[in-house]
């Protein structure tokens, strides 16, 4: 796959603390988007599948999950970048025809990328690691690789979108584009692919969303948000202000 240079992207590095994800880009801490989504989701959900399968089966699949996800990425981005690369793990051996069926669909209408597993950050506000900013059939586009255990059904990934969208509202005030879409690319341990797209309204639509949800966030840090002169506030409104322009 050819890369474009057209944009120049920042190095950054991440730690985490008791599941809360801190990136310092430019000398600044910033939270993860997965941090500020986590932290402000409802998960009674999550509370009463885990209370159904049991607390040692619940850790058992999400780890499970979060190995095979992590390997199907890593094949991903060597492919992307051109670098060999191979994973005769067990986890490996699963994974990599979960990355090969996202190449062969998900990946075909990629012209170029820009950047692959790069760090997007708003200032003051967020940071996040994005899998992949490309062209994709003629438009700029963020693209976000997930493994699931099973098919999606559109009304379970509102946080997949929020992703997205707070990637595309960073990618767009740093480097000045107009990221027109978003892909969430799926893939299933049975080779089952899924592809959701958001764009135009829709992704307006989260772009709100999200603001909701940061603005949530730091509501929950008040002292830190005063402190920081932080006005999420503020932004939402310029926001709503802008999307009624249009």
């Amino acid at each position: 796959m050819k890369k474009n240079s057209k944009y120049t992207y920042v190095n950054a590095t991440s730690t985490t603390d008791h599941g809360t994800r801190i990136y310092d880009v430019m000398g600044s801490r910033l939270p993860s988007v997965t941090t500020i989504l986590a932290q402000t989701k409802d998960d009674e959900y999550i509370k009463r599948w885990k209370a159904k399968v049991g607390h040692e089966e619940a850790e058992r699949i999400y780890n499970l999950s979060s190995k095979r996800g992590t390997a199907m990425h890593k094949f991903l981005e060597k492919h992307i970048k051109g670098t060999g690369y191979d994973d005769l793990t067990s986890i490996g051996k699963e994974a990599k025809p979960m990355a090969q069926k996202i190449i062969e669909i998900g990946l075909t209408p990629v012209e170029y990328y820009y950047g692959s597993e790069i760090t997007l950050y708003y200032p003051g506000l967020y940071a996040g690691a994005t899998d992949l900013i490309c062209e994709h059939n003629g438009m700029e586009t963020v693209v976000d690789f997930k493994q699931s255990n099973r098919p999606k059904k559109e009304e379970w990934i509102d946080d997949y979108k929020l992703q997205i969208a707070a990637y595309a509202m960073a990618h767009d005030y740093i480097h000045g584009s107009l990221i027109q879409q978003g892909i969430i690319m799926v893939c299933t341990p049975d080779l089952y692919y899924q592809e959701f797209k958001i764009s135009g309204l829709n992704l307006m639509h989260w772009k709100h969303q999200f603001l909701k949800r940061l603005d949530m966030y730091y509501e929950q840090k008040r002292d830190y948000k005063e402190e920081r002169q932080i006005d999420t506030t503020e932004l939402l409104k310029e926001f709503e202000k802008e999307a009624r322009k249009k």
